[in-house]
């Protein structure tokens, strides 16, 4: 396996498992946050947003930055995915969706969900399918 799949950076795990929210802080300095939101009529299904936290974004939630970091950064959320689905074993539905950047179309599948689809397969393995709808992915058990 190539070493840009094993470069994973420090993660700062939840104090309390159900909280679902997982900081880490890349070698640039970009705090990041992955947070992990259950659906109100479905506590089975989660879903996962993450960004830069940083204050220099003044309040642009999960904004994504290119610093050249963008293997560490997604082997550290491939990490902590799974981390939660071991915390979570009865999780079966998992939704992502890839925030356009500012000049890009709508409803076309984006550079940041091409990237997700490259990732997910190492997060969810045998027994998971993926459904991919533009610049929404949804991840359920089989």
């Amino acid at each position: 396996m190539s070493s840009t799949y094993q470069d994973i950076l420090p993660i700062e795990f939840p104090s309390i498992p159900s909280a679902g929210v997982y900081y880490f802080t890349t070698k640039s300095g970009l705090r990041y946050e992955v947070r992990f939101g259950r659906l109100q009529d479905n506590i089975l299904h989660a879903n996962i947003v993450f960004g830069v936290i940083n204050d220099e974004f003044e309040g642009e939630e999960y904004i994504t930055t290119n610093r050249g970091e963008v293997y560490q950064v997604m082997n550290t959320i491939v990490e902590i995915v799974k981390d939660y689905m071991r915390q979570h074993p009865k999780v079966n539905v998992f939704e992502f969706n890839a925030v356009g950047r500012e000049g890009e179309a709508e409803g076309v599948e984006n550079a940041r969900m091409m990237l997700y689809k490259r990732f997910l397969p190492r997060i969810y393995e045998i027994g998971w399918k993926f459904k991919i709808d533009g610049n929404f992915a949804l991840v359920t058990k089989n």
